[in-house]
């Protein structure tokens, strides 16, 4: 295979942007076709896309097509495992859009299938592309920080008015979207949470608002607290109603603390680990020798959606080892079902998580929710700037 022959399945606010980035930006990968059941989205598809992109208003018929090589997902949350099943089975290699699904139960499924299968499966998890994060798993991974006592996140500045909710009928729904700031503004941060640190929890403690700020069912505003094996800690803050926000993740280890702020990388770092001074200081007050290290990092937020393209495409091409597999999206989901299950319950949510109960209280959201599908619903947003 010289080329790879790419579908995109939902041309909506990221799908577009999929496709523009497809057409020359990509080397090795050619935009073949387009599927979309809107109308008004294959409309744009032939004003703006070449006339050599086929359209398609049934996944179905562009799987059979014998068109592409591989598809990207990019539809709403719910149909992102069973479409990657229908495609795995088509023997198409799938490139899915965050989050990876809206409960772990299908998602299990999904990665199950991905796994008997020989394609390539990633997830659109851009943020791995940014040198912060990148450096920050480095550290972490070589064992400069140490061991992990704590990790903090407070990520605030998700912030969205009435007029983004009401673009589309089936955002910040229980049956449209299946969640609100978990599931559709955080995955990222979720995912990079555990990415860096290489730690999940072993359970969490959340306490989620739903439609604290805006007129919506799902959560808007939530602080969860988790414990990990070796003892540490953690905190998640988040919020789609606050303005100014914030975007500030500390992670502490026995060597030190690093912030990650304002596009900065700071290294707290303790001349001595911590255990080692406490073990043979004797002064009373006083405490480890700490430098303010500003750690190095390359310029800009990394290729992002790009990067993120023109990797699956060479792990295609070239087996080229894929920034971001999509079987690890059931970990970032996980985290979010499980901040879920902890607030509808009101008590502590293990880990492993009780993947029927949470499917369970779902379905129960599902048939109270104000949701109801039509045609055409939704209006295109610009997502320039966005993760």
């Amino acid at each position: 295979m010289k080329k790879v022959r790419y579908g995109i399945i939902g041309i909506g606010n990221m799908g577009r942007s999929h496709a523009v980035e497809l057409l020359d930006q990509v080397n090795g990968a050619e935009l073949a076709a387009v599927c979309d059941s809107s109308p008004d989205a294959l409309a744009w598809a032939k004003d703006r896309l070449p006339d050599n992109v086929q359209q398609f208003d049934q996944p179905e018929v562009l799987f059979k097509s014998g068109l592409i090589d591989a598809v990207i997902i990019a539809t709403p949350h719910y149909d992102h495992p069973p479409l990657a099943i229908q495609a795995f089975d088509a023997g198409l290699h799938v490139l899915i859009e965050k989050p990876a699904g809206v409960y772990t139960k299908a998602v299990r499924e999904m990665n199950a299938r991905a796994a008997a299968s020989d394609r390539v499966f990633g997830i659109m998890y851009n943020q791995r592309t940014n040198p912060l994060y990148q450096k920050l798993k480095e550290l972490i991974a070589s064992g400069e920080l140490g061991e992990i006592r704590r990790t903090n996140w407070i990520i605030t500045n998700w912030y969205r008015s009435q007029s983004y909710y009401n673009s589309g009928g089936w955002r910040a729904t229980w049956a449209g979207e299946g969640g609100g700031v978990l599931l559709n503004q955080d995955p990222h941060q979720l995912d990079l949470w555990q990415w860096t640190t290489g730690l999940m929890p072993k359970r969490v403690r959340a306490f989620c608002h739903f439609g604290k700020y805006r007129d919506i069912e799902v959560e808007d505003d939530v602080t969860a607290y988790v414990e990990y094996e070796n003892g540490a800690t953690g905190l998640f803050v988040t919020t789609t109603g606050e303005a100014p926000g914030t975007n500030r993740f500390e992670v502490t280890g026995d060597r030190g603390k690093i912030v990650i702020e304002d596009d900065k990388l700071v290294f707290w770092r303790l001349r001595v680990p911590e255990p080692e001074f406490n073990a043979s200081y004797n002064g009373g007050f006083g405490a480890p020798e700490c430098w303010k290290c500003e750690v190095p990092v390359p310029a800009g937020h990394g290729e992002q959606h790009l990067g993120i393209l023109k990797n699956f495409t060479n792990a295609i091409l070239h087996g080229e080892q894929l920034i971001a597999p999509g079987e690890e999206g059931i970990k970032g989901l996980t985290l979010s079902n499980a901040m879920h299950l902890s607030a509808w319950e009101d008590d502590w949510a293990d880990l492993p998580l009780d993947e029927d109960r949470f499917h369970e209280l779902l379905q129960s959201k599902i048939a109270t929710s104000k949701y109801k599908k039509k045609t055409d619903e939704s209006r295109t947003l610009d997502v320039t700037g966005t993760h």
